[in-house]
């Protein structure tokens, strides 16, 4: 079982006028679409290249090295969430760390990004790929225990997982991709592999998060990131329904899972499909128009451009302010970018967001 399972929504208590809430608990009833006292906000790639404290670390240590040693993972994940007074933590990890215990090798080269030497074209490609070796992902698990130890219930702590497809795609092109030929290419014209890769990935992906959980992650979030390269039909017919199956194995662990992509207007019809309990929204979606086409059935996490935060404190308390106009303070708003934070970032502005939310929450305008 979990070591701390959510409390069901009906045995959340009715927040009180006077009532404040720890960050942890704002949080989470934010998740579950209950009012809380103002309207909680961390960042996507809140931890990363941006910050001073992070490239310290990294003069030292390669991507991959702090995301194996737990100490280094939680350091890093602790440090970014206090310095910005966050009321999230998101644990520093990699999206394709799960590849090595299924059999495939991947690196980061430099200006490339990931890149998997032999990637999975073939059904005996398929085939080879591991699924009883998860527990070697233990350190993520133990890297969450120890940021769990340090905040205890004072802010939120999310664990990840990538999706099906976007995991799949990255096996399948070797590392990024414009426009995903060898995908889609398996996708249309050998269904049943592609459907078996899937499906083995949710085998991995299941039990990845049940360790993240039983290590005390609040929330998982499930990371969509190429999604958006797909049609509605293609999503609804090849995706959805092996996404929806992880959503509801996630959820079975007892915490409310968050589903973000990017570039996923079109799809959101059919991502509210997937059951999420929160659904993220990039920068090119109006939050307002967003959360209507979801027909508030979800919590939803956004959705400032991150790039706005390169401009001058006057135009990014206004960027601030209209998005949360745009959540017009319904219960469910999460405060957050359209996508992560880039290097380059001034961190000041960052901690001016935090301020700017809370200070537009102070005048009664959140969930």
């Amino acid at each position: 079982m979990p070591s701390n399972p959510i409390k069901p929504i009906s045995d959340l208590a009715p927040l009180g006028e006077a009532e404040v809430l720890l960050s942890g608990a704002r949080f989470l009833r934010a998740c579950l679409r209950k009012p809380v006292d103002r309207t909680p906000v961390w960042f996507l790639r809140q931890a990363g290249r941006y910050m001073a404290e992070y490239q310290a670390v990294r003069k030292h240590h390669s991507l991959l090295e702090i995301c194996k040693k737990p100490q280094l993972a939680a350091e890093v994940t602790i440090t970014a969430a206090e310095k910005l007074d966050v009321d999230a933590a998101i644990i520093f990890a990699d999206l394709l760390l799960p590849f090595e215990c299924m059999g495939l090798d991947f690196e980061f080269m430099a200006g490339e990004g990931p890149v998997i030497h032999k990637p999975v074209r073939t059904e005996q490609d398929v085939v080879r790929l591991r699924t009883d070796r998860a527990s070697e992902l233990g350190y993520v698990a133990e890297a969450i225990a120890k940021v769990v130890a340090h905040f205890k219930d004072r802010i939120g702590i999310i664990g990840f997982i990538g999706s099906p497809f976007t995991l799949a795609s990255y096996m399948i092109e070797g590392g990024g991709s414009r426009n995903y030929i060898h995908t889609k290419t398996m996708m249309y014209r050998h269904p049943a592999t592609f459907q078996r890769l899937l499906e083995k990935l949710v085998v991995v992906l299941r039990e990845y998060a049940a360790q993240q959980v039983e290590a005390g992650a609040d929330v998982i979030q499930i990371f969509d990131s190429w999604v958006g390269a797909l049609s509605v039909a293609d999503y609804r017919e090849f995706v959805l329904p092996v996404t929806r199956a992880l959503v509801r194995e996630v959820q079975k662990l007892g915490v409310p899972v968050i589903y973000f992509g990017v570039d996923t207007a079109s799809l959101l019809p059919a991502i509210r499909e997937t059951g999420a309990d929160v659904i993220g929204l990039d920068w090119r979606t109006e939050l307002d128009e967003g959360w209507k086409t979801l027909d508030y059935s979800s919590a939803v996490q956004g959705n400032l451009d991150p790039i706005t935060l390169f401009a001058e404190p006057e135009l990014l308390r206004k960027r601030v302010r209209e998005v949360m106009q745009k959540a017009a303070g319904r219960p469910g708003h999460i405060f957050n970018l359209g996508h992560g934070i880039v290097p380059g970032t001034p961190v000041e502005n960052v901690q001016r967001v935090v301020e700017y939310v809370r200070e537009y929450s102070r005048e009664g305008n959140h969930g």
